[in-house]
């Protein structure tokens, strides 16, 4: 393709060792050219463990997600293409001879169906991509050159098949699955319709209909979207051809909830988000791309920042690993673990004697602090079932005053304490109003979740309230009643309604008697709804407190929001313009240190450009530019200014840092004048 770009060029992009440079960066990143100590090669080590097991879970869990729609797909491709003399079934039955078994598979993945294919046609993933860049500009169906039409590929796949059946009978055998005396369909997989030019998917879907009879093909959309993007995409005339089964993936939002109840709400692996930390992912995952993908590597570069940043996170391992390196301190870690803020703030509530021993004895101090990383896990045992049963009890009440997802109740709890909120007020007064049949199936909800999160020897008194409570509800009859009013106050509120005659004393008192009524007897299922509702306030306040309160949480939990903020959603504008007017921020040499928003004229030739091109109107004249470029230049290295001739090294100096700065999106070319290009940015007219 041609360009208008100042100058031209040919650009090759070798493609690298992805797995060299994944092992390469990562060391890189602990080690940045300094020694590296035997503590910075164990929180290493810890860290490259522990990703493996989350990545592992990932990965268990992503199969998992996918098993049924591959099931469902599968089946469809075998059941799609039935001969109409087959005794199974009838062709006419199923769908019309020129309709094409068509599967739309709704994913927000695009790269998900790479697996079917390698499972269906047994291809390599390489061979997928190739044969689909081609499929983008015209139809090709082998990588020998031949006459590229439906008839020659009629005439391979009968070639093939007959082939297949007469040299193998395990062949044969192996082709039955499909259904008797059927040959196998052709698969072919659209991995991304939109990307697809309506047109050229039209043409070829009304070809193949043509060829149904001879050729049994089976198309699979990929779609990233809608279904209705099949008919936007298509004409009435053409998505007739097509017999379609919608085939719906769990929902990206379904799938964040299932990650997030894995790898965070958990007590199998030591590494915590703080609120915000955990926000800003959830925020880029709403509001930007909707990848669990990039949530996930979002969660790496977390528990990355969080193993290079923090010196303690060689603590951040299983109970019994960690009790083991406490005991190998050395003096320094006792020190750095006296320096934790919430350290510091434990040891000002012990009494004088045992802070004594925690700044001084590093032994005694050894101990206590296998203490504490015990109490912390403990407590993240307790944590995590208390906060599921609290988002089962609020997440279907009317307008989900605590939110409908958990991972909002989570962040919220994490933040602050939840019972002082407005919003637990508000959703226990709902709590407060619910019927018998609905309370009692939240009850069975919560002691379902105490029960199966095997953590029944730290809550055994809770599900053993849970059981007292459901039973009790089955026999209501045991509830005695509570709160009557005094008959004395009675019979006197009868007098002063006699006696009274004024209009205003006379509503008073009606609103006293009314009032009375409503608080004189409390029905047997109020009296235990209440017992529910304080015993289950009870337990959040007891288990739901904020990380923030515990010591030493600094050693699991990664709190620097504006570390992931700044890598993950980057204003690569800010970027650039910082780069190219203060390129000391990033190239760090001293030489380029400059004040009041000067340019040393020893800067990258790109920057001295950028900074001439601030100082002019709209249109740029590229030869006074050029001069401009030669002057700053000559001046740096110590050159007598030339006499109207320009080396031409420098010129095409000048060329690469314009056709640069046009490529960042600075300037451009224009046809009003030929030797000038157009300004895009403000300032300087």
């Amino acid at each position: 393709m041609a360009t208008c770009s100042v100058s031209k060029g040919c650009f090759v992009f070798k493609p690298k060792d992805s797995k060299k440079r994944k092992t390469s960066v990562t060391a890189d990143f602990f080690i940045k050219g300094k020694a590296v100590s035997e503590n910075d090669r164990l929180r290493f080590s810890t860290y490259e463990s522990l990703w493996q097991q989350m990545k592992e879970q990932t990965e268990r869990l992503q199969e998992s997600l996918n098993e049924k729609i591959f099931d469902g797909l599968l089946s469809f491709i075998k059941k799609s293409h039935i001969r109409p003399h087959s005794k199974q079934n009838d062709w006419s039955y199923r769908m019309r001879c020129s309709e094409i078994p068509t599967a739309a598979v709704v994913l927000a993945v695009k790269q998900v169906l790479q697996k079917v294919l390698t499972n269906l046609m047994g291809s390599t993933v390489n061979d997928e991509e190739e044969i689909e860049e081609d499929m983008h500009h015209s139809v090709h169906f082998s990588q020998r050159k031949m006459h590229c039409s439906m008839s020659s590929l009629s005439g391979w796949y009968n070639a093939t098949t007959q082939k297949s059946t007469s040299s193998s009978p395990s062949k044969k055998r192996k082709s039955s699955s499909f259904g008797e005396e059927q040959s196998p369909p052709i698969v072919i997989i659209f991995k991304d319709l939109e990307s697809f030019l309506p047109k050229v998917l039209q043409d070829f879907i009304t070809i193949s209909s043509n060829y149904i009879e001879q050729l049994p093909l089976v198309l699979v959309f990929g779609i990233a979207t809608s279904p209705i993007t099949i008919h936007r995409m298509l004409p009435h005339a053409v998505s007739s051809l097509l017999c379609i089964e919608l085939f719906q993936s769990l929902s990206c939002t379904a799938h964040l909830t299932s990650i997030i109840d894995k790898l965070i709400l958990t007590t199998k692996f030591p590494f915590k988000l703080n609120g915000k930390v955990l926000q800003v992912l959830i925020t880029i995952f709403l509001y930007h791309d909707f990848s669990v993908r990039n949530f996930v590597k979002g969660f790496q570069l977390s528990l990355l920042e969080h193993f290079y940043s923090q010196s303690l996170s060689f603590l951040c391992c299983t109970p019994d690993e960690a009790n083991a390196r406490v005991q190998n301190l050395t003096h320094d870690d006792c020190e750095l673990i006296r320096q934790v803020p919430s350290f510091m703030g434990y040891v000002e509530r012990q009494d004088s004697e045992k802070q004594v021993k925690l700044l001084t004895n590093d032994q005694y101090l050894q101990d206590d602090v296998q203490r504490l990383l015990t109490d912390l896990h403990i407590y993240h045992k307790n944590y995590f079932p208390v906060l599921k049963c609290l988002h089962v009890c609020t997440s279907s009440l009317p307008k989900y005053p605590l939110g409908k997802q958990i991972r909002e109740l989570y962040i919220t709890c994490l933040e602050r304490n939840v019972w002082e909120t407005e919003e637990y007020s508000s959703a226990f007064q709902l709590l407060g109003m619910m019927a018998k049949e609905e309370l009692v199936c939240l009850l069975q909800k919560c002691r379902e979740v105490l029960t199966s999160s095997k953590q029944q020897e730290v809550l055994t008194g809770a599900t053993q309230k849970l059981e007292d409570f459901l039973t009790r509800f089955q026999k209501p009859d045991d509830v005695a009643a509570v709160v009557e009013v005094n008959e004395d106050h009675k019979t006197s509120q009868q007098k002063s309604l006699q006696e009274k005659t004024d209009l205003y004393q006379l509503q008073k008192t009606l609103m006293e008697m009314k009032k009375s009524r409503r608080s004189k007897k409390l029905s047997r299922f109020e009296v235990l709804r209440m017992e529910v509702l304080e015993f289950l306030d009870k337990l959040v306040r007891q288990y739901l407190l904020p990380p923030e309160t515990q010591p030493l949480h600094e050693v699991v939990y990664f709190s620097a929001a504006g570390t992931i903020r700044r890598h993950l959603n980057a204003a690569p504008r800010t970027a650039l313009q910082t780069a190219l007017s203060n390129p000391y921020y990033y190239l760090q040499n001293e030489a380029l240190r400059s004040e009041g928003g000067t340019i040393s004229n020893t800067a990258p030739d790109i920057c001295i450009v950028y900074k001439l091109h601030l100082e002019c109107g709209r249109l740029i004249n590229l030869y006074d530019w050029l001069q401009a470029f030669v002057t700053v230049v000559n001046a740096a290295e110590g050159k007598e200014p030339a006499n109207g001739k320009v080396d031409e090294v420098l010129h095409a100096r000048f060329i690469r840092a314009v056709s640069e700065l046009e490529f960042l999106g600075f300037v451009k070319p224009t046809k009003q004048k030929t030797d000038h290009v157009a300004r895009l940015t403000w300032g300087g007219f």
